[in-house]
């Protein structure tokens, strides 16, 4: 494969691994706005946040890997 290809491609996988990223902050929201203020957090909402976060940072790292 030649290197514009393969930035290409890269480029592609980095914005799907940030959409990923959005969805699962999004989730997280969501879960947390339905949760009255006075009780706890679902463990779900730290999931869904911790995957958002593991996701930018393989995003991230595709970057500094090109």
């Amino acid at each position: 494969m030649n290197s514009h290809l393969t930035g290409t491609m890269t480029s592609k996988l980095r914005l799907v691994l940030l959409e990923l990223a959005r969805h699962q902050d999004d989730l997280a929201s969501d879960e947390a706005a339905a949760t009255p203020y006075w009780a706890p957090c679902a463990s779900s909402v730290l999931g869904h946040r911790t995957a958002a976060a593991a996701l930018r940072a393989e995003a991230d790292h595709l970057i500094a890997a090109a």
